[in-house]
């Protein structure tokens, strides 16, 4: 009942938050430390159309999602979209920052 009441400004912090709760703990740490930070820096600023392709990857299993987003298996054509090219692209910005600051 909540919910029907809510302002959408909190149904999308409520949205976001089930968003990131999936990203930062997938039960494999590769896609963690990868979907966690992608959700938390880029999540906010996503549109409702984005939102619903970012969660239609993380439906998917940690194994293959992680696997496509390093490109080592070829993704299906159904989830190869801005949205895991926007991942991507994170990630090798990510990962270079963090080798940056001297980890790895």
């Amino acid at each position: 009942m909540a919910e029907i009441d809510a302002r959408p400004e909190d149904l999308l912090k409520q949205r976001l938050g089930r968003i990131s709760y999936r990203a930062w703990r997938r039960g494999f740490r590769e896609a963690d430390m990868v979907l966690g930070p992608f959700v938390d820096q880029v999540g906010p600023t996503l549109s409702e159309a984005e939102l619903d392709e970012l969660e239609h990857l993380l439906n998917e299993e940690d194994q293959y999602l992680y696997a496509w987003i390093i490109e080592k298996e070829p993704t299906p054509p159904e989830f190869d979209g801005p949205m895991l090219a926007r991942i991507r692209a994170f990630m090798r910005k990510h990962v270079a920052a963090e080798v940056a600051k001297g980890i790895g």
